[in-house]
């Protein structure tokens, strides 16, 4: 690694420049390929135009006082907005739900051009993160697949984003890894949790279900021990996330029972 060189936040490569090499993960000072703006290290997408970047986009950024070809732009500008939309969705459905109105659908051709649609530029990173993790566990309850599959990726996304992550938003980007089945993200954020803390309840719940999900029985077992043994002392802590997460905490403990009877 080159004394300029620093470790990409997204797969963990040596990088220097611009854009990771490895994996296309936006660096400081990365421009976006469609409209030219300053991107946000890490952003999925442009906050301003909504066009993906990566290691694709990277490659065909313009050579400058050369004008992109018309039909090179357009396909990238539409397929952003698509997803700029389906945000202001998540976010327009999670606000009615805080009010009372979820029930209520909202077109998606309508989603753009919500008059009262809220900020999305004024929401905090987290806030940002947390709306997705919503959606995508709403998603999951419901047994709709696909947008879990879709919403998934831009969930984690928004945590890795975050310039810190403690325990709460660590067992979020968890548990969007396991619903949309992966295991070793699952297991990375729960063994992260419990370097920390050994007895963190919800570094042992995560580590539970990502050893299920990997069909690895013995291992899930080992976890239901500790956190029926922990239970007690950890409750006493009184911790913000352990009543955020309270009903994956119960059913936790409720299979763990289950299975050491």
């Amino acid at each position: 690694m080159t004394a300029n060189a620093t470790k990409c936040p997204g797969c963990g490569a040596a990088v220097s420049g611009r854009f990771c090499s490895a994996c296309g993960y936006p660096l400081e000072g990365a421009q976006c390929a469609g409209c030219g703006s300053a991107l946000i290290s890490g952003a999925g997408f442009c906050h301003r135009c909504g066009v993906p970047v990566g290691a694709s986009l990277a490659r065909s950024r313009p050579v400058p006082g050369a004008r992109a070809p018309v039909n090179s732009v357009v396909p990238w500008v539409v397929g952003g907005l698509a997803v700029v939309a389906m945000i202001v969705l998540v976010a327009a459905q999670s606000s009615s739900s805080s009010s009372g109105t979820e029930n209520a659908t909202v077109p998606l051709s309508s989603a753009a051009g919500m008059a009262r649609g809220p900020d999305l530029s004024t929401m905090s990173p987290r806030e940002r993160a947390d709306r997705l993790f919503n959606r995508v566990m709403s998603y999951h309850e419901r047994g709709v697949t696909d947008s879990v599959a879709f919403f998934a990726d831009m969930g984690i996304r928004a945590y890795q984003m975050l310039p810190s992550l403690d325990p709460d938003a660590r067992y979020d980007m968890g548990r969007i890894a396991e619903v949309a089945g992966d295991a070793s993200l699952a297991r990375a954020q729960s063994d992260t949790i419990l370097r920390e803390s050994s007895t963190h309840l919800l570094g042992l719940t995560l580590g539970a279900r990502a050893a299920r999900l990997a069909k690895d029985e013995p291992t899930a077992r080992t976890y239901d021990r500790r956190l029926i043994a922990a239970e007690a002392a950890e409750r006493r802590k009184q911790l913000p996330e352990y009543e955020r997460h309270a009903a994956d905490i119960e059913e936790a403990l409720r299979t763990a029972r289950g299975q050491t009877q």
